[in-house]
């Protein structure tokens, strides 16, 4: 069985919203994971955990939230080499770049070494009742995925 965080940004509560429900799925497929704000944990946080998420909202015009920005730095600082990943969030598709901050996030752990999953999920707003089993089936393909991972 897989631990895993779910570490997100949320200003309005969508991202937040898509967050629970990525925790849902886990769940659902038998897995340990936390739910933590990243105001309330720091990144080193993810060497604790077989495998993390990280939700993060877009701000103006393709931007990190400020929220985010003490946890995106403290990245820098680590080395995850082996450690698996994926990148969620939500965004505004009336800007140029929709949800940008997903890909800033997704491009920095790749840049630190971990295996980020080429499946980001990006929802606009807050999620729909039909995208709503779309992010329980994030989490869920997240934490299986996890079991064949040597």
């Amino acid at each position: 069985m897989a631990k895993l965080l779910v570490a997100y940004a949320s200003m309005t509560g969508n991202t937040e919203e898509i967050a629970e429900l990525i925790v849902e799925g886990i769940k659902q497929g038998g897995h340990e994971v936390d739910l933590k704000s990243v105001t309330d944990c720091n990144a080193a946080d993810v060497l604790d955990y077989d495998g993390f998420l990280i939700g993060v909202y877009t701000w103006g015009d393709g931007e990190l939230p400020d929220e985010f920005l003490d946890f995106y730095e403290e990245l820098d600082e680590l080395d995850l080499s082996g450690k698996r990943a994926a990148v969620f969030g939500s965004g505004d598709t009336s800007y140029e770049q929709y949800c940008g901050a997903v890909d800033l996030a997704a491009a920095k752990l790749v840049e630190r070494g971990a295996e980020v999953s080429p499946e980001m999920l990006k929802i606009e707003y807050s999620p729909m009742e039909q995208e709503k089993d779309s992010c329980r089936d994030f989490g869920k393909r997240f934490a299986a995925a996890g079991l064949q991972v040597s």
